[in-house]
């Protein structure tokens, strides 16, 4: 006997899956021993179609799955492609843009998530895929992971060196804030300052997605102003989503770009926010950060003050004589370390002095003139004398080339033939009856025509 699977509500959740029938079947190829009366047969297409809408009926509100990511990639178009997998199975799936701009996190390589969408089926591949509404990484919140994949971005970037940090300033007399008009912050920091430093509020949200722009907004005004020396970012207390503002990339840079030092309060003692990371100083809360100020100015007064008890104010009489007996004994030590070498330098400046005689311009130039009229009288005589010689060598070179000119030739009795072509002729065979040849002499030329 043989069992026969049939499909039974597969997606009801109290109902089991398959139900299982015993039917007969042939001995020799297990199909049944009688086909079903009325049989129906499904094309592939409609097979494919009903595979669909038994997806679409089975889940018309989505399902949870988990699994880990596998190849997750953003296309240019922004929407995110992946594959979802665990020990038995693996299923392609998507998430449009829209939604992966929702996530507070970054799909990363082999992240246990639990997604929340709907299955989809594509006929034309006959493909099973998931279309991911929002998704969570397994274990932890999407925030927290969030926190540490930017933190680990910028901190390659550099934006928490401290060697890019700027020092505060000795006494800040002007600071602005960046914080809620009307939040905790803005009060625990007046009520510790006491008046004694002059604030600058710039009011801002400080929680939702508009706070971002908000901070930014005045981070960059304040930071346009001249009179301010230093400025506070932060909030009071609260949830890391309350907070989520200042660990967001776009305020984070801000704080980082900041021409002015700043100090980032955000939050309690216990709370860490990624400004607190980029900002020049750290405070555990906002009335830390007004301490941190107060304590800049107390620092440099005191330092004034202990200058100010220095005997140099308190008994300025007593100071002065010992300042005066002591640079007269630097004074007499320097006559004496400079008597030996300034005797020293005096004779060796006579010595340079006369020296210095001998190299005087007007000696160099007599000199100098007597060498150069000499030079000029020696090029002189060897321009007479290789003149000479070459002018002679002139005259012999001529006599020979007149020696060898065929007008030296007709001066000694001898004519010269040419033939019509102006051609010296040597040999009788060179010429033909009936051409016109001449024949130059000594004076004149004659004019003939071969006969023979």
């Amino acid at each position: 006997m043989a069992r026969e699977y049939r499909l039974k509500n597969p997606f009801a959740d109290d109902a089991p899956k398959y139900e299982a029938a015993e039917s007969a079947a042939d001995t020799d190829g297990g199909r049944p021993a009688a086909e079903p009366a009325g049989r129906q047969t499904l094309t592939v297409s409609e097979l494919a179609d009903r595979v669909k809408g038994l997806l679409t009926t089975g889940f018309p509100y989505g399902v949870w799955v988990e699994g880990e990511l596998s190849d997750p990639r953003v296309w240019s178009s922004g929407h995110l492609y992946f594959t979802l997998k665990d020990d038995r199975a693996s299923l392609k799936g998507m998430m449009w843009a829209a939604d992966l701009q929702n996530l507070k996190f970054q799909p990363e390589q082999g992240l246990k998530v639990i997604c929340y969408g709907k299955p989809d089926f594509y006929p034309p591949r006959g493909e099973l895929s998931f279309k991911a509404r929002t998704m969570e990484p397994q274990g932890r919140g999407a925030l927290q992971l969030a926190f540490e994949q930017m933190v680990r971005r910028l901190e390659k970037e550099g934006l928490f060196a401290e060697a890019r940090k700027k020092p505060l300033p000795a006494f800040p007399e002007k600071v602005g804030v960046v914080t809620s008009p009307t939040g905790a912050a803005i009060g625990d920091i007046l009520k510790r300052l006491q008046g004694q430093t002059e604030v600058l509020l710039y009011p801002c949200r400080v929680q939702g997605n508009s706070a971002i722009p908000s901070i930014v907004r005045g981070i960059e005004a304040l930071n346009a102003r001249e009179d301010l020396d230093l400025l506070i970012v932060g909030r009071g207390g609260g949830s890391l989503e309350d907070l989520w503002a200042f660990n967001e990339e776009a305020v984070v840079r801000a704080v980082f770009d900041s021409r002015l030092p700043v100090i980032s309060a955000v939050g309690h003692e216990k709370d860490i926010a990624i400004t607190d990371l980029a900002a020049d100083l750290r405070a555990t809360t906002p009335t830390n950060a007004a301490e941190i100020v107060l304590r800049q100015r107390a620092q440099t007064l005191d330092r004034l003050r202990r200058a100010l008890e220095e005997p140099a104010f308190t008994e300025p009489e007593s100071w002065i004589e010992a300042w005066t007996e002591q640079l007269a004994g630097l004074e007499e030590q320097l006559l004496e370390g400079l008597e030996e070498p300034l005797l020293t330098g005096t004779h060796r400046l006579r010595v340079l002095q006369g020296e210095l005689m001998l190299c005087s311009p007007q000696t160099f130039i007599l000199h100098e003139a007597q060498r150069l009229q000499g030079l000029q009288e020696r090029l002189t005589a060897g321009m007479r004398r290789r003149l000479e010689g070459l002018t002679g060598r002139l005259h012999g070179l001529a006599g020979r080339l007149h020696a060898l000119s065929p007008l030296a030739v007709l001066e000694r009795g001898y004519s010269i033939t040419f033939d019509q072509r102006g051609k010296v002729l040597k040999r009788a065979d060179q010429v033909r009856p009936g051409e016109v040849l001449e024949t130059r002499l000594r004076r004149g030329t004659i004019r003939s025509r071969v006969e023979e």
